[in-house]
């Protein structure tokens, strides 16, 4: 029996998508390596000892040189007390260090948990606490923030980095001196240790830890979910060790050269997109990854041209942001072959200018926290043959989907629109210290997605919606996305969400947020007439306010949630 059979039951029966896998030259099961996360770093640095694994601000860290550095790193927690079984929280934006933290700490068995450097104290502070984690890894800017809660949390010790530590020298001296690189001084106190202190002092030699990647969790993945308080995805290794494979079979069928490709390491580490799609995958196929903290399109732009970036992963917002700099004709893009969007439904209008600048192909794919996170992709089909414009794809190797009844629970047929539900060797164990909500989403080891979808006779899905954010107008379901896409065809709009402003009469009605283009002018009511005649009369969006931007999360999805409350408040207030 091949360890590929040992992970995942497979998918016994046929299914309409396999006539896509064979037109496209997709293998319908992979044979997983049973390995760590940390033995896929090992096994890249004997593969490709000295090629670029990391590119920081023009620094070139190699693959050995960063296994080294992990081994390092997992011995110098071991010696302060770090064991198996112990969760240790990374509070950093994307830097080697994450990476070296990431890896080092799993070697020794500990368990990651990773924290979005936009948090406040009191979300740093929860995090914390229900992840149980005694030990954080922090950049000196958030160090303040860990000092003001750390008594009120199970903290043992801090570990304190820069953003300079593993720039090239010469950048670090003039940013430093001439303030460009942010940083805050922290002084030595009691359980406060500094990075490059801890891989100065120890040896590459850490305790040999026992993992089964099969059983023990390598990452607790806080997710908001559909309600309530974020709530951690327990990932084994095995579960991202597989997503990473299945990823690097997706691009392997469409032409991927291993050891040869460069990716942009841009969507935020603490997300699992970002954690799988330009991280894990790394090792896994010898992708240079060059790493940008932070995104600010004109240095996107730069580094896609200075680097020759063949692997873009991304999300919508970020496309949609840099087609509308005013200066990307003047840069070459033709080296982009592989995007894939995530996190976000992806508006046709903006995949067709995409792929119109670069030469590439951007897909739209999709997956949930709960599931490491990728479940589905479009085939990366350059002729576009093979891809369906506004769907998210077909599911990926060894991961099966269906549409259910979201009040029965049935099976339903294609066309039909109900809950996506999937299944694969991706899917979590479960909800960190939560039965009852494992219980409710993993069902007959099917995870239930909380999107509503349908399936086409080809096997390629289409998310309607998000459960929580359909629009009940006058007993009519409205989805935001179907609305979005149509003012995405407006010229003037660089960004937009729709939602759904309680109204006494129609229950709720469709009002959208948008953001112009610069140096482009539109009204309202110019929006609202182009986007309404454009849809049935009960989809009609009924009022539009033009805003500077648009609440995000870091990894660039927009928070629908967000501008409900603020509706709600402005009517309560009686402004609008």
């Amino acid at each position: 029996m091949s360890s590929g059979e040992r992970i995942v039951e497979k998918v016994h029966e046929e299914r309409p998508w396999y006539k896509v896998y064979e037109k496209f030259g997709i293998r319908k099961h992979i044979d997983y390596p049973e390995v760590s996360l940390p033995e896929l770093a090992e096994k890249a640095a004997q593969k490709w000892p000295n090629r670029a694994s990391l590119i920081f601000y023009g620094r070139k860290m190699s693959f050995k040189e960063v296994n080294v550095l992990l081994s390092k790193f997992a011995t110098a927690l071991a010696d302060l007390g770090v064991k198996k079984g112990d969760v240790v929280a990374l509070f950093l934006p994307n830097c080697p260090q994450f990476v070296i933290a990431y890896y080092g700490a799993m070697k020794i068995g500990a368990i990651i948990t990773a924290i979005s450097p936009l948090y406040r104290e009191r979300e740093v502070e929860y995090q914390l606490n229900d992840s149980g984690a005694e030990t954080v890894v922090t950049l000196d800017i958030f160090y303040p923030v860990v000092e003001n809660i750390w008594s009120k949390t199970r903290l043992k010790r801090v570990i304190v980095t820069s953003m300079a530590d593993y720039m090239p020298r010469a950048l670090a001296f003039l940013g430093r001196m001439l303030k460009k690189i942010p940083t805050c001084e922290v002084k030595p106190k009691p359980n406060v240790y500094f990075f490059k202190e801890l891989i100065a002092k120890y040896p590459p030699n850490p305790p040999k830890v026992e993992i089964n990647p099969r059983e023990d969790i390598a990452v607790l993945q806080y997710t908001g979910g559909t309600t309530g308080l974020p709530k951690a995805a327990m990932l084994t290794h095995m579960n991202l060790v597989a997503n990473a494979y299945q990823c690097y079979e997706w691009m392997r069928a469409a032409g991927l050269k291993e050891g040869e490709e460069v990716g942009l390491a841009l969507l935020p580490w603490f997300h699992s997109y970002g954690m799988t799609v330009s991280l894990n995958i790394g090792p896994v196929a010898g992708i240079a990854g060059v790493i940008l903290p932070r995104f600010d399109p004109k240095e996107v732009l730069e580094t896609i041209q200075r680097y020759g970036v063949t692997l873009f992963p991304g999300v919508p917002t970020l496309y949609a942001m840099l087609l509308a700099h005013p200066d990307i004709g003047k840069y070459n893009l033709r080296s982009v072959k592989f995007c894939i969007s995530g996190a976000a439904p992806l508006p046709p209008e903006v995949q067709r200018k995409f792929m119109e600048v670069t030469g590439g192909v951007l897909v739209e794919g999709y997956g949930l926290s709960e599931a490491s996170p990728v479940t589905h992709s479009n085939p990366l089909d350059r002729s576009m043959k093979l891809v369906k414009i506004g769907s998210i794809g077909i599911p990926f190797p060894d991961t099966d989907a269906k549409i259910v009844d979201p009040e029965t629970g049935k099976d339903l047929p294609p066309g039909e629109v109900g809950e996506l539900a999937v299944r694969g060797p991706q899917v979590m164990k479960g909800y960190w210290n939560r039965p009852e909500e494992t219980r409710e989403t993993l069902r007959d080891g099917w995870l239930l997605t909380g999107d509503i979808a349908r399936m086409d006779e080809d096997g390629y899905f289409y998310i309607v919606d998000r459960k929580k954010d359909i629009i009940k107008y006058k007993g009519h379901s409205v989805y935001p996305r179907e609305l979005e896409d149509v003012i995405y065809e407006h010229p003037a709009v660089k960004l937009c969400a729709v939602v759904g402003k309680p109204d006494p009469l129609a229950g709720e009605i469709p009002k959208a947020f948008v953001v112009l283009k610069e140096g482009m002018t539109a009204t309202p009511e110019e929006i609202m007439k182009f986007v309404n005649e454009r849809v049935a009369s009960y989809k009609a969006i009924r009022e539009i306010e033009i805003v500077k931007e648009l609440p995000m999360t870091l990894v660039g999805k927009v928070l629908r949630r967000v501008l409900r409350e603020e509706e709600l408040k402005k009517m309560k207030a009686g402004t609008s």
